[in-house]
């Protein structure tokens, strides 16, 4: 199919010089590049795997905000 984008100056002199040291057409270049983009749009975000249990803080953890209280819970459940 044939159709006429107009490219930014630069942008075009740009693409030119890429499809150049790569021996390509700028056609090709284009054509990649659109196929790149769409791919990364068009790919299915991937699914999370949810975890059906029961669990969460120990409820010797007074408070969960800090690095130094979730140590410590660690440390006695370990020593129980």
């Amino acid at each position: 199919m044939q159709t006429i984008i107009e490219l930014n100056d630069e942008l075009f002199m740009q693409a030119q010089q890429v499809a150049k040291q790569e021996s390509t057409t700028l056609n090709n270049l284009i054509e990649d590049a659109l196929a790149f983009r769409l791919r990364t749009l068009l790919k299915p975000a991937p699914s999370l795997p949810i975890y059906p249990g029961k669990g969460g803080l120990a409820p010797t953890v007074a408070d969960s905000l800090t690095h130094r209280a979730l140590l410590d819970a660690a440390d006695e459940m370990s020593n129980s």
